[in-house]
């Protein structure tokens, strides 16, 4: 078997925090055999690009995936986040599920998951669109 992957491990946590609104560093790490140090390394890189947003929900860190912006190598410039997310869960054009309906905040110029979010597009996620979350590191 292959020890190699067509994904970086910035894309896998992108596409963990975009399947599951609720998770944690700790779960995101868990799923993806990766320590929790290099989970947070990595959300942190997100963050600093602009790619994830960090929100505050109580004790935890809520994450908000900025689909709308360009993927960050020269190649892939006519692509945004979304699209790419979309192509690799399943979704449709703009993060709609396969059956039309649209993500929570997936429209142009909305403010994240459900338009509550700073700044962006929400998530292109799985069906229903739900947004990303993550824990404290």
């Amino acid at each position: 078997m292959a020890n190699w992957t067509f994904l970086t491990n910035h894309a896998l946590v992108l596409l963990c925090i975009a399947d599951d609104p609720e998770a944690r560093l700790r779960d995101i790490a868990a799923s993806l055999k990766m320590t929790e140090r290099s989970a947070f390394g990595i959300v942190t890189d997100l963050v600093e690009a602009g790619y994830v947003v960090k929100e505050k929900d109580g004790r935890r860190n809520r994450y908000h995936i900025q689909a709308h912006l360009p993927l960050p190598d020269p190649a892939g410039r006519e692509r945004t986040v979304g699209e790419i997310l979309a192509l690799l869960v399943g979704t449709g054009p703009n993060g709609a599920d396969p059956n039309g309906a649209a993500p929570n905040g997936a429209g142009p110029g909305s403010t994240g998951p459900g338009g509550a979010g700073p700044g962006g597009a929400g998530p292109a996620g799985p069906a229903g669109g739900t947004g990303p979350a993550g824990g404290t590191g």
